[in-house]
């Protein structure tokens, strides 16, 4: 079964064909980051102007690198949530028509749902598992049994992790995206240099709070004498919020039984939350399957990977820009 997966709910716009759900015959993403760099972050009327001028091209060079035409194609999905509600109307249009016009299955796709279980592309005997997922506006802990078959633990009550990774990363007049940048100046830097706050870490919850850390990097930046270096203050706070979001993943993991532990979206891609992750799983003897990077940033491939295990949905399927983690429709 060939799924075309097309994805615009931000700032990438992507389309994918993957057959039967795990071989990923192309994945095309037009990243839109030089566009929204000089305002510090996503501006949602440039977005969804330019997704429509790429989808068009976007979906056929697709098809051009998977060696198909669309007569070949078996279903259409998209993005129907969450995410910026004119980027989702236009992926989601383009799918609809594209189905219609073909007499094909649409299927909509909740696009946290897909990062979900980006890590199983091609390891079906993962499940059960813990799954922490890192993007964007979203830090979630889930524990899933089954494809469509999982339960939230806990998620952020207020930032999110990629949040305040931004959000640092512009008090320390770095680049954009800020999560890179401070991933790559921690690598230089002292990790212990300053004892930022692990909050929420020893409660009982499984939810998350990244506010406060962030709070604590603007103070300690304005109460002099601030001798610390950039690299050691993104060493420490970065440190802080990986502690954090690893050992609620540990506990969650202890707590269920499971064997399995997953990660993904952009935020995964930070190279200490893997070592860490890496480090604490080898330590009890638990498996550790990471999304690859092109798979956690929001793109296509995914999209399509899910859509092959999930029913079509009504052409009526609407945007739901707000909902979080949830089954398509």
């Amino acid at each position: 079964m060939n799924v075309l997966g097309i994805e615009t709910s931000c700032d990438e716009t992507s389309a994918a064909v993957v057959v039967d759900g795990v071989q990923i015959l192309s994945n095309v993403v037009s990243s839109q980051i030089e566009l929204h760099r000089p305002y510090g972050g996503v501006v949602p009327e440039l977005a969804s102007r330019n997704h429509l001028l790429l989808i068009d091209s976007v979906i056929q060079e697709a098809l051009t690198k998977a060696g198909l035409t669309l007569d070949k194609i078996d279903a259409v999905a998209a993005t129907y949530a969450p995410g910026l509600a004119s980027s989702l109307l236009i992926g989601l249009n383009a799918a609809k028509g594209l189905a219609f016009a073909l007499n094909k299955p649409f299927i909509g796709i909740n696009h946290l749902e897909a990062h979900l279980y980006s890590p199983l592309i091609g390891e079906p005997d993962a499940l059960p598992m813990v799954s922490l997922i890192v993007s964007g506006g979203h830090t979630i802990l889930v524990h899933a049994t089954g494809i469509g078959q999982h339960r939230i633990l806990g998620q952020t009550i207020d930032d999110a992790a990629g949040e305040a990774f931004d959000k640092v990363a512009k008090l320390l007049k770095l680049g954009y995206p800020g999560g890179p940048e401070i991933d790559k100046l921690a690598k230089s830097g002292n990790a212990r240099a300053i004892d930022f706050p692990r909050s929420m870490l020893t409660d009982q919850s499984y939810n998350f709070s990244f506010s406060g850390l962030k709070t604590s990097v603007l103070y300690y930046l304005r109460k002099p004498p601030n001798t610390a270096t950039t690299p050691d203050i993104c060493a420490s706070f970065q440190e802080a919020a990986v502690d954090v979001l690893v050992g609620k993943t540990i506990r969650a993991a202890e707590e269920y039984r499971v064997k399995t532990i997953s990660a993904s979206g952009g935020v995964s891609i930070n190279s200490r939350l893997r070592e860490k992750l890496t480090g604490e799983c080898q330590q009890r003897g638990l498996r550790l399957l990471l999304a690859p990077a092109h798979l956690c940033t929001d793109n296509a491939g995914m999209i399509a990977a899910l859509a092959y295990h999930k029913s079509p949905s009504d052409f009526s399927l609407e945007v739901a820009p707000s909902i979080g983690l949830g089954v398509a429709a």
